[in-house]
């Protein structure tokens, strides 16, 4: 069986008897019957004006849309792809996840369906937009916000204890026991979701060992995951968590409620490592605390002696769309419609930068500053544009068999059931099995 075979039965067995009923709101039916899934939370406001407005001013080519929790969606979605039954306009991270869909015949070609690819492709920052090119064909563009992940963390509690943000790990460390002696978690963490420890594995991997580390691991090279940076990195992760840098309980905590970042900003938790998508979502909630100047933000701590380059930076380039091969030539041509005239025109991004993400588009240098007071989306667009590697989240850069276990074996080592030379070796033993 050869690979994309054994992808398709995946996602085929996948489509087993799993109904989940987790949808947040729908801006309705779409007239063509073409329809669209996507995540609460995070620019969920943007792309639901976004379809509000083209609706209404296309109602002969219009899109209903459906909104889920994240961890909820990755399951409906991956059920309904295999099932031949997707939406027309599938919301993913490109990647490996994107690579299954192509080589299983699930998505379509962008390049050669719509009528001026460039026209579709150029308005994109090139190193977003290469996350949705499989084999050199265009099958996915952005939909949202750029989102790197940053050390967000709480001014107050900093200047309650005369502290400076960490620089470099061993200041981090440093930080812990200062907090915890306040009664104060160091580290926020929605620990029950998973992928929100994989975070702190990416970015003590790359600086440890750079890019070069996880790239012999998506190449799929034997004993990639025993490579000495990932277990100095799984070691650094006993090592905090063992020194209460999370909070407590941090393993029943879940990200999709919003719990981990209210921590920040309700003044339990100093620190909080999360994507770009936590910006519009703490502004959403807790408005005054970005108002009044107490969100602070900054790079990932430097690994001293790490030969990783500290300006590369993790997460997701963006998220984006891809065209269901399953969607009828009407629900199609209504996707494509949207696709050339609604996404990212100028209406979008305005949106964007109003609900504070960061447009994956070229030349919004006056955009950005006639919108941001603070400073915070300039900040990302810079560090974004000009990260020497923007590394997507690996559970999306892998293929999903390999996601899910790296995730379940992520979680037993913060937990502390894995050693971490045992957490590298059941990794390598997902490459032996592909």
């Amino acid at each position: 069986m050869t690979m994309a075979q054994r992808r398709v039965a995946l996602l085929t067995a996948a489509a087993t008897v799993l109904t989940l009923g987790t949808a947040c709101g729908s801006s309705g039916p779409g007239a063509t019957g073409a329809s669209a899934w996507a995540l609460t939370g995070g620019d969920e406001q943007t792309i639901r004006q976004s379809f509000q407005r083209w609706n209404d001013e296309n109602p002969d080519a219009s899109v209903g849309a459906e909104f889920f929790a994240n961890d909820a969606y990755k399951q409906k979605i991956r059920t309904s792809i295999g099932a031949g039954d997707a939406p027309t306009l599938i919301f993913g991270w490109g990647g490996g996840t994107l690579r299954t869909w192509v080589e299983a015949d699930r998505v379509v070609n962008l390049s050669e369906a719509v009528p001026d690819e460039a026209a579709l492709t150029d308005k994109f920052l090139p190193s977003v937009l290469d996350n949705g090119i499989v084999d050199g064909e265009v099958h996915a563009v952005p939909n949202n916000g750029m989102q790197p992940v940053l050390l967000y963390y709480n001014k107050k509690l900093f200047d309650a204890i005369g502290a400076e943000p960490p620089r470099t790990w061993g200041e981090l460390l440093e930080l812990v026991p200062r907090f915890n002696d306040e009664g104060v978690a160091p580290l926020a963490m929605g620990g029950q979701s998973k992928w929100p420890q994989l975070m702190w594995l990416e970015y003590l991997v790359d600086r440890i060992g750079g890019p070069e580390v996880f790239e012999a691991i998506e190449a799929g090279e034997p004993g990639a995951w025993s490579h000495p940076a990932v277990e100095r990195a799984a070691t650094m992760i006993r090592d905090l968590v063992e020194a209460n840098g999370f909070v407590d309980g941090f393993g029943s905590i879940a990200a999709d409620s919003g719990a981990d970042a209210a921590l920040l900003y309700t003044d339990k938790a100093a620190m909080y490592l999360m994507g770009s998508w936590a910006y519009p979502s703490i502004k959403d909630s807790a408005p005054e605390f970005i108002a009044e100047g107490h969100l602070g933000y900054t790079t990932f701590p430097v690994v001293e002696g790490g030969a990783g380059d500290p300006g590369n930076i993790v997460g997701n380039p963006a998220n984006y769309w891809s065209v269901s091969a399953e969607a009828t030539e009407q629900e199609r041509a209504a996707a494509l419609d949207y696709l050339d005239n609604g996404l990212m025109n100028d209406a979008y991004v305005d949106t964007l930068l109003e609900n504070g993400s960061v447009p994956p588009v070229r030349g919004i240098e006056e955009e950005l500053a006639g919108t941001d007071d603070s400073g915070y989306l300039s900040s990302v667009y810079e560090v974004a544009s000009q990260a020497p590697n923007f590394q997507l989240s690996w559970d999306q850069a892998l293929p999903a068999d390999q996601a899910e276990a790296m995730l379940s074996n992520l979680e037993r080592l913060f937990t502390g059931q894995l050693t971490p030379e045992a957490f590298c070796s059941a990794l390598d033993a997902t490459l032996e099995n592909e």
